[in-house]
């Protein structure tokens, strides 16, 4: 059973940090690309931030420079560091696992909540 379980998500000031963890279960963790996406109220769900399996990795314009991924293949965990946060950056996020092969299914988490508000 595969499992991705989120957590660190909250409520936060602007300009504060959060760090979201993916603990991740039931499969070859070191051959999924991992990625984090998010979706805010109203929008469509969009990616964050991804990291190969080789530790190559890619984010979003809006967030470059102020979250990074980053992943540990012998815990099967994967993190998000956000600092400088803005209430944009508001929305339920969600860790994601793609496989190698387009006929292999990914998987995500069940999300957690991240709120940037004065």
């Amino acid at each position: 059973q595969v499992q991705l379980v989120e957590s660190g998500g909250g409520l936060v000031q602007p300009g504060g940090s959060l760090r979201l963890s993916c603990a991740a279960s039931g499969i070859i963790f070191s051959i999924y690309v991992m990625g984090w996406y998010r979706q805010a109220p109203g929008k469509q769900r969009e990616l964050v931030a991804d990291v190969t399996t080789i530790g190559r990795t890619n984010y979003a314009d809006s967030v470059k420079g102020r979250f990074t991924i980053s992943r540990d293949n012998a815990k099967n965990m994967v993190y998000l560091q956000m600092d400088s946060l803005k209430p944009e950056d508001t929305a339920v996020y969600y860790c994601n696992a793609k496989p190698p092969k387009a006929t292999m299914p990914d998987y995500w988490g069940q999300g957690t909540q991240v709120t940037v508000s004065s």
